[in-house]
């Protein structure tokens, strides 16, 4: 099927082409996100149509003012003239709210009725939703940047007069009134959004923005960069650190310049680069660039760093990749100290051309790194850590080599394909839902419910055939009951194409989702919190585990409000530890240890076996109705929990050695291919029990 998108982008000077970034505060990535989703989606689909809504404005060129931009035969820019017909930033853009919805009412009605809208940024929601209100046309929602979050980092430099209040109150009522939530970073889903009024996970999906990495990774240096560069440097051969980002206050580009003024050993070893959006007079720069790049030449000043680092005044998107090569030929590194990154495309595009990373842990950057593997987290509030951070991957050849081979990684994952294909389904799926819900099957069906990683997944093939054999079972529900967080387990399934769970138990059993009737968002269990929660005193139960040796915890985004993730050093005795450590002052806590690596404390009435009981319950099913598969030690209380546990061929932690696990089917077959046997044993079992042989 054709689908029609309308995006509605209101921020910044945005153009189908050789878009100025920089050239106002708020002409950045987002922009860049924005055309490269288009693009990419007309060349995943060819059949659909794409218009992009934004404001007619005077005062930076007769384009601004156009009310049709033609980018391709699929892509179209239309500039709806707004009450003010002048320039405004983003925290000015809430008077032109209203206007800006009539005109785009309007134009729908003449032009037609789009299938769904996509809105970015705050100011975009807040049309979206009167347009809903009044067209009832649906809308997915993208914040690039949130109010709350920026307002948490930049303490009293934000006030209220700045557009805040209604910059968050527009982000509320995207999260009230999208019918689906796009997210860049499992960051931005659990800890960024957590804060809101309207916070709803099971309605956020992370889909990491794509990249077309290529370009950065064959990058060469040009010319303009080596002579501008050269303009600056006393010695333009040592190692680079490279930063590339709007000299707003976000982006924190004084504490890197900090971070080098105060450490002579960097300065020995390195020259460091800013290439700080563009300018040709600093005090024209609008929103908070001119007080920025002020401050930075102050910094430079104080700690005479002259002939030590550049900041060239322009740039244009050609020679970012060659900035990127005159880095990676000097063995540099690519330096983001922002507050708060909500991505971090740019660590991606420095990544790609071969450059180790040093990334505020911050945003999404966690992810990033997480996955590919590329460089070092730091408190962007630390300037001896940003420096410590850069001389020790500089000073380190294997630790350099290291991260900079991470690009590959990059590359292999950030893709537009992937993210696209992820999106349109999501998409597709929202204009035309279709779902069997496990409250359909109820006294007459069946529910599987299946443990993710080296178990549902691990084998392309099995999981193939997987899918292929779920669609043939109209009576089976299907469920997963996993480690990981709701949106890392989405990510993960979507990424496979495993067939949409009616059910998702996620952080080891501490979190039940059902699948909302739109066949695409989830809603969380309310009932079930409220039942583990007694007895549950998170803060004093975390100060014991702590203070047990050999563990380790793991990072802020692993941690749950009902579960505790931590390392062990892999002995046996370290539950029978932590229990003790608990009992002794009279906390109750699930300890749960798999892979001899992952140690992860619940409430007491918590965990994968109790969750699956409770989903049993909730929809009225017989014990002999619901199977369980699993391959390790985080699954052990739900294969204990029920009768018909299969423990695929591929099992770790000696599952199948274990007295309580003596009545589970050990499948011959691996990961998924191993379900699917334990499946059609157990209903083999069953039927040879009701027709015995005469």
């Amino acid at each position: 099927m054709s689908v029609f998108v309308l995006h509605i982008a209101l921020q910044g000077c945005l153009k189908g082409q050789d878009v100025e970034y920089g050239i106002t505060s708020d002409t950045g990535g987002h922009i860049r996100y924005l055309l490269d989703l288009v693009h990419a989606h007309c060349e995943a689909s060819p059949h659909d149509r794409i218009v992009i809504a934004t404001r007619a404005f005077t005062g930076h060129g007769p384009l601004y003012e156009q009310p049709h931009e033609r980018v391709s035969d699929q892509i179209e820019i239309i500039r709806l003239e707004t009450q003010s017909g002048d320039y405004l930033t983003k925290e000015e853009l809430h008077t032109q709210v209203e206007s800006f919805a009539d005109a785009l009412c309007t134009h729908i009605e003449a032009n037609g009725r789009p299938d769904i809208i996509h809105a970015h940024y705050a100011i975009a929601a807040s049309a979206a939703a009167i347009i809903k209100d009044r067209l009832g046309i649906p809308f997915v929602f993208t914040g690039h940047s949130l109010g709350l979050v920026k307002q948490s980092v930049m303490g009293s430099t934000v006030t209220v007069s700045e557009g805040f209040q209604e910059r968050i109150a527009g982000e509320e009522i995207a999260l009230k009134e999208a019918s689906l939530v796009v997210a860049s970073s499992r960051d931005e889903a659990e800890l960024q959004y957590a804060g809101y009024r309207n916070y709803d996970p099971g309605s956020i999906r992370v889909i990491p923005p794509g990249s077309d990495l290529a370009a950065f990774k064959d990058a060469t240096v040009n010319e303009t960069v080596e002579t501008e560069l050269a303009r600056f440097l006393t010695d333009p051969q040592k190692p680079v650190i490279l930063a590339i980002a709007r000299p707003v206050r976000r982006k924190n580009l004084s504490a890197l310049v900090e971070a080098f003024g105060k450490s002579k050993a960097l300065q020995a070893q390195a020259n460091l680069v800013l290439v700080a959006g563009t300018r040709t007079v600093i005090d024209d720069l609008d929103g908070d660039m001119a007080g920025s790049m002020h401050e930075l030449l102050a910094l430079i000043d104080q700690y005479d760093l002259y002939g030590k680092i550049a900041y060239p005044k322009s740039h244009t998107p050609a020679d970012i990749p060659a900035y990127y090569a005159y880095a990676r030929d000097r063995g540099g590194l690519f330096a983001n100290p922002a507050l708060n990154e909500p991505f971090g495309l740019t660590l991606l595009e420095a990544s790609a051309a071969g450059l180790p990373i040093v990334a505020t842990d911050s945003g999404g950057p966690n992810d990033i790194v997480e996955t590919c593997g590329n460089g070092l987290l730091v408190d962007p509030n630390d300037p001896s850590a940003i420096a410590e951070a850069a001389l020790r991957i500089l000073s380190d050849s294997t630790i350099y080599q290291q991260f900079a081979e991470g690009g590959e990684r990059a590359v292999a994952h950030y893709d537009w394909k992937g993210h696209v294909q992820r999106y349109r389904g999501l998409l597709r799926d929202l204009i035309e839902p279709a779902v069997t819900r496990p409250a359909d099957t109820s006294g007459t069906g069946q529910l599987l419910i299946s443990d993710i990683d080296n178990t549902l997944v691990g084998s392309v093939p099995h999981l193939h055939a997987f899918g292929a054999w779920r669609r043939l079972q109209p009576h089976l529900a299907f469920g997963v009951a996993t480690g990981r967080s709701f949106h890392s387990a989405m990510a993960v399934l979507e990424q496979e194409d495993v067939p949409r769970p009616e059910v998702m138990i996620t952080s080891v059993g501490s979190e039940i989702y059902h699948l909302d009737e739109n066949g695409v968002t989830y809603s969380l269990d309310r009932d079930w919190l409220a039942q583990i929660t007694e007895d549950w005193d998170r803060e004093p139960v975390r100060r014991v585990v702590e203070s047990v040796t050999g563990i380790t915890p793991q990072a802020a985004l692993e941690q749950r409000a009902f579960k505790l993730s931590y390392f062990s050093d892999g002995s046996a005795t370290v539950v029978k530890r932590v229990q003790a450590a608990l009992e002794r002052v009279g906390l109750m806590a699930s300890v749960i240890h798999s892979h001899r690596r992952y140690l992860d404390i619940l409430p007491y009435k918590a965990s994968k076996g109790t969750a699956v009981e409770f989903v049993r319950q909730r929809y009225g099913l017989s014990m002999d109705s619901v199977f369980v598969a699993g391959d390790s030690g985080n699954d052990i209380e739900m294969l204990r929990a029920v009768p018909q546990s299969i423990i695929v061929a591929n099992y770790s932690d000696g599952l199948a050695h274990l007295p309580d696990l003596k009545h589970s089917y050990l499948s011959r077959e691996s990961h998924a291919r191993g379900i699917m046997e334990g499946v059609d044993y157990f209903r083999r079992k069953a039927s040879a029990s009701c027709h015995p042989v005469s």
